[in-house]
């Protein structure tokens, strides 16, 4: 649900497909990830309360119908924590079945807010983060300019969870190609169990249209993952995980980039994880004509 004029294109979460989309911010404060092209048309911007406000009179109607509400675009924690809780407050008004307000956020914008800040953020409505980690190793954070260290990308997780604001990290498979497979794959595992997050999706690589790790893919300074090659990666991945019997991370692989999905309750299901993903991985072993602009978009 989406009521607004048209400036860029609009991205969500798979999980928030039926959730009332409001625009706090216009494009990615950062934009800069060599791997992404998302907000590349678009000049970042953050958005008046009046724009803003705009938008929540024109869902009005729909009051009774709107349960959750997802605030775009690529990082709404860039905004003054006043005036976010603004914006919520008049969510809470206005909308009363409304059930839970997420977000997307950069580690940048995490480490930003003060822990008693989020803490004012949650109890104002907001109850879920997504998170793009990406990537838990130095190497691999550095050479895709994400902006933060290991360390930071680590501390700005935890510092959600610390909060009592759920969170939902993405990885992204294959993201440190041939060379760095190994050494992403442990790192990131090894970021995941410092962070304990309530969800972690993996997405696949893909090479997109004006992105820079497409150019260095086509002057041969980026060797991408076969399929099977992504499913040996997720299997290093998740054996590394080791999440206290306690919790109760969902993790799922159900986003549009994945070549099989995956979903599971780790560490609960784990056994069963690896053993599906090494299922996956002989079934893609015999596909050898892939061919990596099958991944352009």
């Amino acid at each position: 649900m989406y009521f607004d004029q048209a400036e860029g294109n609009v991205f969500r979460p798979p999980s928030e497909a039926y959730s009332f989309i409001l625009r706090v911010t216009i494009g990615c404060s950062h934009n800069a990830c060599t791997y992404c092209n998302m907000y590349r048309s678009v000049k970042f911007r953050t958005r008046p309360l009046e724009e803003i406000m705009a938008q929540i009179q024109a869902a009005k109607p729909y009051a009774l119908q709107i349960r959750r509400i997802f605030l775009a675009d690529g990082n709404a924690l860039v905004l003054a924590t006043d005036k976010l809780l603004q914006v919520l407050a008049v969510l809470q008004q206005t909308f009363p079945r409304l059930q839970r307000v997420s977000c997307y956020a950069g580690p940048k914008d995490m480490l930003n807010k003060s822990p008693a800040e989020l803490t004012a953020l949650r109890e104002a409505g907001l109850k879920l983060v997504y998170y793009g980690l990406e990537s838990g190793d130095e190497v691999v954070l550095k050479d895709v300019n994400k902006g933060v260290t290991a360390a930071e990308a680590i501390m700005a997780g935890q510092r959600i969870v610390e909060s009592g604001i759920k969170l939902s990290v993405m990885v992204i498979a294959g993201l440190g190609g041939q060379a760095g497979s190994a050494r992403h794959a442990y790192h990131t595992a090894q970021a995941v169990n410092a962070i304990r997050p309530h969800m972690l999706s993996a997405l696949t690589l893909m090479l997109y249209r004006g992105s820079q790790l497409l150019e260095q893919f086509e002057c041969g300074k980026f060797v991408p993952l076969p399929p099977a090659a992504i499913m040996g990666e997720l299997y290093q991945l998740i054996s590394a995980i080791e999440l206290p019997a306690a919790s109760h991370c969902l993790f799922r692989s159900n986003h549009s980039s994945n070549h099989i999905a995956f979903a599971a309750t780790l560490p609960k299901d784990k056994a069963r994880l690896l053993a599906d993903i090494k299922a996956a991985q002989s079934q893609l072993a015999d596909v050898t004509e892939w061919d990596p602009y099958n991944n352009v978009e």
